[in-house]
């Protein structure tokens, strides 16, 4: 009979995981300027100099920790188009958007506040994940079109929209929310955000 090997995490990578999962805490809630990197070792459970070993300096993990984090969203988005049930099924894409929100809420606060301060994270989300969300969406669009579910339009263009009401639902949870909503409520949030988009808000015929 033979033995099954499943592949297991190097004790480098493991390491290198948890200092960016601390850092993505830290970040977050202290700002990036806040966060020493003696801090950061501690929270992490390594000495300081492991840090530098991984990475060559704050910076570079602020970096790695947004482009890791946007690059998994955009898996996310992927998935989520895939599972759709139709092309009228928005409302399922922004509803678990909702529900996942408290698990990327510190990588949104990392990412919107610090890349104002600093360029080249800036840039590099744009490169490595935005542009190519947009894509996705814009060929998600496309083919709505195609099969003329969606009216015919720049899809460049709705696909901006789509991706702007995926950023509302995934990131304002609090301008959305308040207190503890229920998943009834998130439902119902979701809904309208997908009829808004859908529909628009004139009266047909108006």
């Amino acid at each position: 009979m033979k033995t099954m090997l499943h592949p297991t995490r190097t004790p480098e990578a493991e390491t290198r995981t948890r200092i960016l999962a601390s850092a993505r805490r830290l970040f977050a809630h202290q700002g990036f300027e806040g966060t020493t990197t003696r801090a950061l070792a501690r929270a992490a459970g390594v000495a300081e100099g492991t840090l530098f070993r991984h990475f060559d300096n704050k910076k570079a993990i602020l970096v790695e920790v947004a482009t890791q984090g946007w690059v998994e969203l955009l898996t996310d988005l992927l998935t989520e188009l895939s599972e759709m049930g139709s092309y009228k099924s928005v409302s399922q894409v922004i509803q678990r958007r909702l529900f996942h929100l408290r698990e990327n809420a510190d990588l949104m606060r990392v990412c919107f506040l610090e890349a104002q301060f600093h360029p080249e994270l800036r840039d590099r989300i744009q490169e490595d994940a935005i542009a190519k969300m947009m894509d996705v969406a814009e060929a998600f669009v496309e083919t709505g079109i195609e099969r003329g579910i969606y009216r015919p339009m720049n899809p460049r263009l709705v696909a901006k929209v789509f991706l702007g009401i995926f950023a509302i639902s995934g990131f304002s949870y609090q301008t959305l929310m308040e207190g503890n909503p229920s998943p009834e409520a998130m439902k119902e949030i979701a809904d309208g955000l997908a009829d808004i988009f859908l529909n628009g808000v004139l009266v047909k015929d108006a």
